[in-house]
């Protein structure tokens, strides 16, 4: 028997190679003949570089930055020979401001745009722009603004690039950029297909993570639709109702706007560049995928969304093991896994969870197999 394992990470308690490991331990306890292919994915949001590095060679370049609120700090990107991979969140991440300091109002993606221009002067033409777990709600025009794009107010005071600047945008002038966009090459990955504004948009569905009260929610989606007409006006850029522009606080259609970046889909992205299709075809008998949180969010492009299109189109049945499981029958009808389970149903603290997430995870996979074993192993 031959068992894909191919899990996004747990977030906050294990990375994705570490989920794989867990997942194995339990599969060979259980019958350690059973031929085991590792295969560790991320969604292109916070920790796809980690993932990337599994399977390449990859540079680490650093540069000195600011962190979403304003503060000096150093960050890092990835390269090979022509091509430099950026992740947001090393440098406007929300992990990089502590919990009771967020204000995602006077937050700024900056230091993201610090990097991407760090790379443009040291000769890549080639960027890849991985987009998820910002701290930010400003549209990408932090960003835009370490490129050399200013924006001004109907009174033609310089607008700070956060959050709270884009309700006041009112002019975007693009002179004084650094470089030519025409001799870049960018590519924005994101793992969601939020819009920029409304119900679904990046204020009302994030930024409460991020911070924000519910009348700076409100105040934020304004801004999101002022920014919105005004990008449409300068820079004529119709981002409205573009799928994935509400990704990482707007990023998204920032991305789009500023950089003129083609937008791919994370999950796509990975497993072309890691050739899962190849793993996939190679006579596998189940997959095993799994990610920390199972949710509405899961069906909607997310790590097991794309392993559960493969697993069925190669007609090959595959399991979830996941930390919480809060849809399961929304997961269940658009998914149509083979079997679902989590550490949670194990009727443990949260924090047990947390700290003993590989433990659980083993004991977890060993149960699967063993529940299913008069099905797979004759």
């Amino acid at each position: 028997m031959r068992i894909l394992i191919a899990p996004d990470k747990f977030k906050g308690s294990l990375s994705a190679m570490e989920v794989c490991n867990a997942i194995e331990r339990g599969i060979l306890n259980y019958d350690a003949t059973i031929e085991t292919i590792k295969h560790p994915l991320a969604d292109g949001g916070e920790g796809t570089l980690a993932i990337l590095q599994n399977y390449f060679e990859l540079k680490t370049e650093s540069a000195v930055a600011i962190d979403p609120l304003f503060r000096t700090t150093t960050a890092t990107y990835k390269h090979n020979d022509d091509t430099a991979f950026i992740e947001m969140a090393n440098a406007s991440g929300l992990l990089m401001v502590e919990e009771n300091n967020r204000d995602v109002c006077n937050s700024t993606s900056f230091g993201t745009g610090q990097l991407i221009l760090d790379a443009i002067n040291k000769g890549f033409r080639k960027i890849i722009l991985f987009i998820g777990g910002s701290a930010t709600n400003d549209g990408g025009v932090g960003m835009a603004a370490a490129l050399g794009y200013k924006f001004f107010s109907k009174e033609g005071i310089n607008i700070s690039p956060t959050g709270k600047g884009l309700i006041s945008i009112d002019e975007i002038k693009n002179q004084d950029l650094s470089f030519s966009l025409n001799e870049i090459c960018f590519t924005v990955v994101c793992d969601v297909k939020n819009p920029l504004y409304g119900p679904n948009g990046a204020a009302h569905v994030y930024a409460a993570q991020k911070g924000a009260s519910a009348e700076e929610i409100e105040q934020l989606d304004l801004g999101l639709r002022n920014f919105s007409k005004q990008v449409e006006r300068y820079l004529h850029k119709d981002v409205a109702h573009l799928q994935g522009a509400g990704a990482a606080g707007g990023m998204g259609a920032g991305a789009v706007c500023f950089l003129n970046a083609k937008m791919q889909s994370g999950i796509d992205f990975v497993m072309e560049q890691t050739h899962f299709d190849a793993s996939v075809k190679n006579n596998v008998d189940l997959i095993i995928t799994g990610e920390g949180s199972l949710d509405k969010q899961t069906v909607e492009g997310k790590v097991i969304k794309g392993v559960s299109i493969r697993a069925h189109q190669n007609h090959i049945p595959f399991s979830i093991l996941a930390g919480v499981v809060k849809d399961v029958a929304l997961i269940k009808s658009n998914l149509k896994p083979a079997r679902i389970q989590s550490i949670m149903e194990m009727d443990i603290t949260v924090e047990d969870a947390m700290e003993n997430a590989a433990k659980y995870v083993t004991e977890m996979s060993y149960q699967l197999i063993k529940s299913q074993n008069d099905h797979f192993i004759n």
